[in-house]
């Protein structure tokens, strides 16, 4: 099946190939395994060291995944389930890295992919229908189709803040932590931001330094995470046969089953309301939810981001928890989200966070009530007050969903930059493909569920749908396939539709891009899960008609 033409004589330029893969994560080594068995030539590009994507980059203390570790796996292979052992509830960075490079070695993924090596350019040439690939390092390679996997929380913030180029001590983003750790016993330690990456650290890097100072912006809603082994009722709920109920995930709203707690059977009915429910029930069964911790506690009332009152009820609940946590009130009330609906923003699971500012050698800085106005060689300074620091971390957030490829900022027909289609809005079919992009598919871009559904599950359907559009443009003499811009007119009116009907655009956060300065507001994320796979899946079906149009493959790849 392969499309490869031949090698070039140009020094640096190796051999053409049919795929280019972006990234080394859970989407791109999937892609690389399920490619390479069409019978594909492959090149893939990590900017990383290693496999692992995001768990690569994010080895901050106290980095953990917020999806039950037995959900955030891999489901194509039997045997791979059977072999690997998650040793918590909710696995840690390292374990996830295990895990990710355990793939890599079981399936030989790392034959095709050069790391430490980042994408400077990519074209399409309207005559050949084939993308040009350059890179840092000089290589240079001509492929058919590019398939990017390269993230949704994949391109930092770097952060606007007065005079920080004058702070003497190290500066670490918990976006790019030194694997080999950072020493902060007995240090003080100025820790910026307070979204998921920060409400992981701070109970670590609590622990750990002389004095840490948290300096939030926005506080954020946070629930229990109750790490430990895997609760029984999990086990029940996955039974016997794991790759079984693996495979079902697919057919759930975000990849994955909740098992409820026991105590609930007696008094909850999914599908409900809260405001069905009598005040004694809603406590019952939140109090329940917050003891087993994760994240079934968002699934005991169907309308919680769609019904302001529903909303209101659950985040003065979640409110009273912070304060029964936090001694001091007035640190309690600091902590508690009044500028947004619960879990309208990403939601976290936390271990001991709010506990964390019990500690004596804690501090908090409300940076919105007294903001940053400096950072001096050895202090940053907030209305008036100086804190002295030796070490600064920054969590300051990502260019989410969309920023990862505008790093890349490919050029399609006509050289047009995407960085100049996307100035406006971004606009997609299927949160896979671009008008004006040929053979260019992403994996969970803007407009697909992405961080909405389990990311490795996910990666693997949004894989199959583009391995089913590669082998249909082989089986039928195609070259080139794209969506047309009415295509994207409709898909962008359908998910700005969806999230109109939800509490999610009350909200400015990385899903509509307001973190973000000049970035265009727009809710990034398809809110359907599984019925979303099952929508383009019938697309596939049809022989990808709806909303695409092809082209006749060129006669450079009609003669191999």
């Amino acid at each position: 099946m392969s499309r490869t033409t031949s090698e070039s004589p140009v020094r640096d330029t190796i051999p053409d190939a049919d795929v280019v893969i972006v990234g080394a994560g859970f989407g791109g080594l999937y892609a690389h395994y399920r490619l390479r068995q069409l019978g594909l030539t492959l090149k893939g590009f990590e900017a990383a060291a290693g496999v692992g994507g995001t768990w690569w980059w994010n080895a901050y203390p106290g980095a953990r995944c917020d999806v039950e570790s037995l959900d955030y796996c891999y489901s194509f292979s039997e045997e791979l389930l059977a072999e690997w052992e998650w040793s918590e509830r909710f696995a840690t960075q390292p374990e996830i890295l295990r895990y990710a490079n355990h793939v890599a070695d079981r399936f030989d993924l790392r034959r095709d992919i050069l790391f430490d090596t980042r994408i400077t350019a990519c074209n399409f040439d309207d005559d050949t229908d084939r993308w040009t690939v350059e890179t840092d390092t000089g290589k240079r390679v001509s492929a058919c189709f590019i398939v990017a996997a390269s993230g949704c929380l994949s391109a930092p913030i770097l952060p606007d803040i007065p005079r920080i180029e004058s702070f003497a001590g190290p500066v670490h983003y918990t976006s790019a932590w030194p694997h080999e750790g950072v020493e902060l016993s007995g240090k003080r330690v100025g820790f910026i931001g307070t979204g998921s990456s920060g409400i992981q650290a701070i109970p670590i890097v609590a622990e750990q330094a002389g004095h840490l100072t948290v300096f939030q912006r926005t506080p954020n809603f946070s629930l229990p995470a109750k790490n430990g082994p895997v609760p029984e009722p999990k086990r029940a709920l996955i039974g016997p046969d794991y790759p079984a109920y693996a495979r079902s995930n697919k057919h759930t709203p975000a990849g994955y089953h909740v098992a409820m707690p026991e105590e609930l059977p007696d008094i909850w009915t999914p599908g409900r309301s809260a405001l069905d429910a009598t005040p004694e029930e809603r406590e019952a069964i939140w109090n329940a939810l917050w003891e087993s911790g994760g994240t079934g506690f968002t699934g005991s009332y169907i309308d919680l981001t769609i019904n302001p009152e529903s909303n209101r009820l659950v985040s003065e609940f979640v409110h009273s928890k912070i304060r029964e946590i936090v001694d001091d009130p007035e640190t309690a009330d600091r902590l508690c989200p009044t500028d947004h609906p619960f879990a309208s923003k990403r939601l976290c699971l936390d271990t001991d966070y709010f506990a964390t500012f019990n500690r004596a050698n804690v501090s908090l800085v409300d940076i919105k009530a007294t903001p940053i106005e400096r950072i001096t060689a050895d202090s940053v300074e907030a209305g008036g007050v100086s804190h002295p620091i030796d070490i600064l971390v920054l969590a300051t957030g990502f260019d989410a969903v969309s920023g990862s490829m505008l790093k890349i900022n490919p050029k399609g027909r006509g050289g047009h930059p995407l960085a100049d289609k996307w100035g406006d809005r971004f606009d997609t079919y299927l949160g896979m493909m671009i008008a004006g992009y040929p053979n260019l598919f992403m994996i969970h871009g803007p407009g697909a569920p992405g961080v909405l559904f389990t990311m490795p599950l996910g990666g693997e359907r949004h894989t199959a749908w583009i391995a089913n559009c590669i082998r249909h443009l082989d089986e039928t003499g195609l070259g080139a396939i794209e969506p047309t811009e009415e295509a994207e007119a409709a898909w962008d009116r359908e998910i700005t539709s969806m999230a109109e009907r939800t509490l999610y655009m009350r909200t400015n956060s990385w899903y509509t891009g307001a973190n973000v300065p000049g970035k265009p507001r727009q809710f990034l994320a398809h809110l359907q899960g599984s019925k979303y796979f099952d929508r383009i899946n019938a697309i596939a079906d049809e022989g990808f008609v709806d909303g695409f149009v092809s082209e006749e493959r060129r006669s450079v790849d009609a003669s191999v």
